[in-house]
C-alpha cells in the first residue's frame, strides 16, 4: 500500500509538472519601408498634411506595445534618408546635431534597420553619420568593402525573446551602380543577393541555430535584369532558391504585399511589403509553442495596417517640435520670384516652362550642346510669386548631380526615340490617344494612367526637332538642326548634359535606347558637378530678383491639328479635368 501511495503521489506530481514545461511565445514584428523622409504628418513641399508618417506609425506602435510589450520588434527596410526636405536638412545643412532620422527611430524603439538605394544616394558621409547615430544595427550583407572583401555593415542580427531566437539577414538591391555615380559609394561594391544569401543562411543556421529566419531585403518581388548584369527586385526568386527563410520583409518597389509563397524545396514563407511613405505598416505575427525548451510548432501570419486611421502621436510631435520648427524655417526661406506659375501638366503635351527651365539651367551650368531632362514629378505646380526652398524640392525631387557626356548625333536620336516611344502612342486618326496609357482592364493604376513612368520621358534642348505621332516606333524623331541654326550631324560627337540617374543608365535610355553598353557609360563622362543640381538652382535663383521661365520651343509634336484634339482628351484622362 505504501508503494502504491508513493506511485500515486509521483503520478499526480508529474501530471502537474509536465504540462508546465509547455510554453507559448507570441511575437509581433512591424516593418516600415520606403518612408522617404515622411517623418512628420506634414509634407514640407506641398505644405499639406500627410496621411502617413512616422508620427502616425508611432501611434500604432504605442497601441501594439500595450499588448506585446518587449515582444514587439520594429524593423525598418531602408530608403528613409531621401524624398522630403526633412532628411535633406539633416543630411547636408545641420550636420552637427544627431541625425533626425536616427533620433526618431531610436525614440520609437527600433531594433533593426536596413540600407536602401536612396540611403546610399545621399553619399557616404551622410549615410555613415546616420548609421553611427542609430542605436541599433543597420544591416547590409551584400554591401562589400573593397579593401577587405567582407561586408561593410553587419550582415545579420539575432533577436532573442523568451528563449526564442530570430535571425534577420539584411540585403539591398545590387543595382545601385546602375543608377548612382561611384563617387557616392566609393570603396564599396554590391554583391548578388542570391550568392550572398547562400553564404549567410548557412552561417546563420550553423552558428546561431535560430527558431525563425527573416530575410530583410530592400528589393521588390518581380525580378528584372538591369544593364544585363544587375538583378533588381529579386527578393522572391532569391528566397525560393535559397531554402531557410520563414519570412520575407521586402521593399523598394513601393507595392504593398502580404501573401504566402512556396520555395523550390516545398517550404512555405510569408512575404510582406508596406509600400511607401509611411501609409502602411506590415505586421507579422509569430506564435511558437515550446516543449522542454524546443520549438515544436510555429504559426506565422501577416497583415497590412493602414496608418491613415491613426492620429499623429502627441508625445512624438511634442518631442520633435524643435526639429519641426527648424525644417519649417529652412523650407520657407525665400530665394527668388517667378513671374508666372509653373506646372508639370503641360510637359506631357509639348515644350513647357517647367521642364525647359531645367533644360536652360543644365545648359548654363555645364556649357553642354544638348540637354536631356524629364518631368521628375508626375503632377506638380510652383505658383507665381515668391519662390521658396520648398519649391525647389517640387521642381527637382532628388539629389542628382549633373553629368556632361559624349554622345554622337545618332545616339542622341536613338535616346529620344526610346523616350518618345514610352511616352506616346502611334496615332492613326485625330481621335486616337497621343499618350501611351495602361490597359484599364488590368486595373493597375499604381502611379497614374500612364503606361510608363514619366520620369523617363526625356525631351531635349539645344536641338530643333519634331516628333511625328503617326510614325512607328524608332521613326518618330526628326532632328532638323542645332538650336542656333547650325547643322545637326548624326555622325558628329556632342556634349550632352543629363542628371546622374540617367547618366548611370537609369531608365535605360542611354543603354537600351542609345545603344551604349552599360559598362562603357563611365568612359563617356566628361565632367561631373561637385554638388547636386538643386544646389545650383538655389544659387541661380538667389542671383536674380525675378525669373521668367518660358518654353524654349526647341521641339514639337506633329501633326499639330491632331495633337490639339488628342491633347484635350488625354489631359482629361490624366488629371480628370478639361485642358
Amino acid at each position: 500500500m505504501r508503494k502504491l501511495t508513493v506511485l500515486s503521489l509521483l503520478f499526480i506530481l508529474f501530471s502537474h509538472v509536465l504540462p508546465a514545461q509547455d510554453k507559448e511565445v507570441k511575437l509581433k514584428f512591424i516593418e516600415t519601408s520606403d518612408i522617404h523622409g515622411n517623418f512628420f504628418p506634414y509634407n514640407f513641399i506641398t505644405k499639406k498634411p500627410e496621411p502617413g508618417s512616422l508620427a502616425r506609425i508611432y501611434s500604432l506602435i504605442e497601441t501594439r506595445r500595450e499588448e506585446y510589450g518587449n515582444n514587439l520588434i520594429l524593423i525598418d527596410n531602408g530608403d528613409i534618408l531621401q524624398g522630403q526636405p526633412t532628411p535633406y536638412y539633416y543630411n547636408y545643412i545641420d550636420t552637427t546635431s544627431t541625425h533626425l532620422c536616427a533620433d526618431m527611430l531610436n525614440y520609437m524603439g527600433y531594433s533593426v534597420g536596413n540600407i536602401g538605394n536612396h540611403d546610399v544616394e545621399v553619399g557616404r558621409p551622410a549615410m555613415e553619420r546616420w548609421i553611427k547615430d542609430c542605436q541599433f544595427p543597420i544591416l547590409g550583407a551584400n554591401i562589400i568593402d573593397k579593401s577587405t572583401g567582407e561586408p561593410f555593415l553587419k550582415p545579420y542580427e539575432v533577436i532573442e525573446r523568451e528563449g526564442i531566437k530570430v535571425a534577420i539577414l539584411g540585403m539591398v538591391t545590387p543595382a545601385i551602380p546602375f543608377w548612382l555615380p561611384e563617387s557616392l559609394w566609393e570603396g564599396l561594391y554590391f554583391d548578388d543577393m542570391e550568392k550572398t544569401a547562400r553564404r549567410w543562411i548557412n552561417i546563420i543556421k550553423k552558428k546561431e541555430k535560430p527558431d525563425v529566419i527573416i530575410g530583410l531585403f530592400h528589393s521588390g518581388q518581380y525580378e528584372s535584369l538591369l544593364g544585363k548584369k544587375y538583378k533588381d527586385n529579386a527578393s522572391i526568386s532569391v528566397a525560393q532558391r535559397v531554402k531557410g527563410f520563414d519570412i520575407l520583409m521586402i521593399g523598394h518597389d513601393h507595392i504593398r504585399e502580404c501573401k504566402k509563397i512556396i520555395g523550390n524545396a516545398g517550404d512555405t514563407m510569408l512575404v510582406v511589403n508596406p509600400a511607401d511613405n509611411g501609409r502602411i505598416a506590415a505586421e507579422v505575427n509569430i506564435t511558437l509553442k515550446l516543449r522542454e525548451g524546443k520549438v515544436y510548432e510555429k504559426s506565422i501570419s501577416g497583415e497590412l495596417t493602414s496608418i491613415e486611421q491613426y492620429n499623429p502621436s502627441p508625445a512624438f510631435m511634442d518631442h520633435f517640435s524643435p526639429q519641426f520648427d527648424s525644417i519649417q524655417a529652412f523650407v520657407n526661406k525665400k530665394i527668388g520670384v517667378f513671374d508666372k506659375a509653373l506646372t508639370t501638366r503641360e510637359s506631357y503635351f509639348g515644350p513647357s516652362p517647367f521642364v525647359d527651365f531645367v533644360h536652360a539651367m543644365q545648359l548654363k551650368i555645364t556649357g553642354a550642346d544638348v540637354s536631356f531632362a524629364s518631368p521628375l514629378a508626375f503632377d506638380v505646380e510652383i505658383k507665381k510669386g515668391d519662390v521658396l526652398v520648398s519649391d525647389l524640392f517640387a521642381l527637382y525631387r532628388f539629389e542628382n548631380q549633373l553629368y556632361t557626356m559624349r554622345l554622337s548625333g545618332r545616339e542622341i536620336k536613338k535616346h529620344l526615340e526610346m523616350s518618345y516611344d514610352m511616352w506616346t502612342d502611334r496615332m492613326k486618326s485625330p481621335s486616337d490617344h497621343m499618350l501611351k496609357f495602361k490597359d484599364k482592364k488590368k486595373k493597375d493604376w499604381h502611379f497614374n494612367a500612364l503606361k510608363y513612368f514619366s520620369f523617363n520621358f526625356d525631351s531635349a534642348a539645344g536641338i530643333i526637332y519634331t516628333v511625328d505621332l503617326t510614325k512607328k516606333k524608332g521613326h518618330k524623331v526628326n532632328i532638323i538642326s542645332m538650336a542656333d541654326g547650325s547643322p545637326f550631324n548624326l555622325d558628329k560627337e556632342y556634349k550632352v548634359v543629363v542628371n546622374s540617374y540617367r547618366g548611370n543608365g537609369g531608365g535605360e535610355l542611354l543603354t537600351k535606347g542609345a545603344g551604349i553598353p552599360h559598362d562603357k557609360l563611365k568612359e563617356r563622362i566628361i565632367n561631373v558637378t561637385d554638388k547636386d543640381f538643386r544646389y545650383y538652382l538655389i544659387r541661380e535663383l538667389e542671383r536674380h530678383d525675378t525669373l521668367a521661365p518660358k518654353a524654349l520651343n526647341h521641339w514639337k509634336f506633329i501633326p499639330e491639328e491632331w495633337v490639339e484634339t488628342a491633347a484635350k482628351e488625354d489631359y482629361n484622362i490624366l488629371f480628370n479635368k478639361t485642358k
